[in-house]
């Protein structure tokens, strides 16, 4: 009944989108809900200790005090996909909980932050005073970042809970959102009510012949194609200019993690969609930065000896396929790629001692915040001296 209720035609119409979890996948998810999750509190503040699953009952149940039918709850993206196939090779950071809500107004926007808010105090441990913590306090303290999308395609708003280890629990409140997924592999979700009710109203534990029926669906559109892009690392995605960023952070993540293309040929004229949209959205040399800077510190933990092979793959997919975009814009963003390269070999002690070189690469003006040696490596210089762009690349 629910899949029923949730189903969308898939493009082309003849997909098949969802897919009942097995037993063994049903136990993974049970798992990821039950472990306890810390929520790390800034200053002073405790760490909180609280399971998914009393996060979604909770929030849930408070919605629905105030009036906001919650209609499903889903888990999304990485976690989602670690369920459905443990070996995937994304391993999962995040916990993605999607609220299917109604957003119809300003204020049911900021009642739902509310609610939220107010979830975060009761979970705060006893015997702290919690007479004079206010709803801006508890924001300060624990929400890592919030966020509300409100225009005519999109109506929904985040709010993650902080977790220094990275693994941040995401509320995801949606009522319309018209791009869910990124590639293939990462477009599963996993619909949680099924789970969360046979826990609430089960006296016996769950056992191979007695659990719940637990749908996925794959928001890319045919579930057994993206399970099969899953299982054997394929990437695969269509019109990616419709992501933020245009899935090119992601695309170069998957390829450091061993994902290969489905098609090389198309995934060449994929690769300048993805970066044609992401310098529409980080037009701005500080802005690219900083994203830069903060993808590599929250999709790379426990993982840094990757990051320098994710950027030297980002360096290689921007060069081959950057295209309407001035000459130096294009050299200042290869620059800084580099620039981070060399930083993260720093930071890992593997730049080679050498004396009596010439060092090939300095850092760009635009980098005058950063205290940055020079150091000599092997992979330099990544532009040829002598190659020269024109001012405008052509655009076909």
């Amino acid at each position: 009944m629910l899949a029923a209720a949730a189903a969308a035609p898939a493009p082309g119409g003849s997909e098949q989108r969802f897919s009942v979890l097995t037993w063994e996948q049903v136990q993974r998810l049970d798992q990821i809900l039950g472990e306890a999750v810390p929520i790390h509190g800034r200053g002073n503040f405790p760490t909180l200790s609280v399971r998914p699953r009393t996060i979604v009952q909770v929030v849930r149940s408070r919605l629905e005090k105030k009036g906001i039918t919650v209609h499903n709850v889903r888990l999304n993206g990485s976690a989602a996909s670690h369920v459905l196939h443990q070996d995937s090779g994304l391993g999962y950071k995040d916990l993605d909980l999607i609220f299917g809500v109604d957003l119809k107004t300003e204020d049911v926007f900021q009642l739902v932050k509310d609610v939220v808010m107010d979830c975060l105090l009761d979970f705060l441990p006893e015997g702290v005073n919690k007479d004079k913590i206010t709803p801006m306090t508890l924001k300060e303290a624990y929400v890592q970042k919030l966020v509300k999308v409100c225009n005519e395609t999109d109506r929904w708003s985040l709010i993650s809970l902080s977790n220094n280890s990275g693994k941040n629990v995401e509320l995801k409140f949606v009522d319309s959102l018209r791009r869910q997924f990124e590639f293939s592999v990462d477009s599963f979700q996993i619909i949680l009510d099924s789970l969360l009710l046979f826990g609430e109203c089960s006296e016996n534990p769950m056992a191979e012949n007695f659990h719940p029926t637990v749908t996925g669906e794959s928001m890319y559109g045919d579930f057994e194609e993206a399970m099969d892009h899953l299982r054997n690392r394929v990437i695969a995605t269509r019109n990616p200019e419709e992501i933020r960023g245009g899935g090119l952070l992601k695309y170069c993540n998957l390829l450091v993690r061993g994902f290969k293309p489905k098609s090389e040929v198309d995934m060449k004229a994929l690769q300048r969609y993805m970066c044609s949209r992401f310098f529409i959205d980080f037009s701005d040399i500080g802005e690219q930065q900083r994203k830069l800077e903060c993808y590599l510190q929250s999709h790379f933990v426990g993982m840094e000896s990757k990051r320098y092979d994710y950027l030297m793959t980002l360096h290689r997919v921007v060069n081959e396929s950057t295209v309407c975009l001035m000459g130096h814009e294009r050299r200042q963003t290869l620059n800084l790629i580099a620039m981070l390269a060399v930083r993260v070999l720093a930071e890992q002690n593997i730049i080679p001692t050498v004396t009596n070189v010439t060092c090939y690469y300095q850092p760009a003006p635009y980098v005058s915040e950063i205290n940055f040696n020079y150091y000599v490596t092997h992979v330099q210089p990544f532009l040829p001296c002598n190659q020269s762009y024109p001012t405008w690349l052509p655009c076909n």
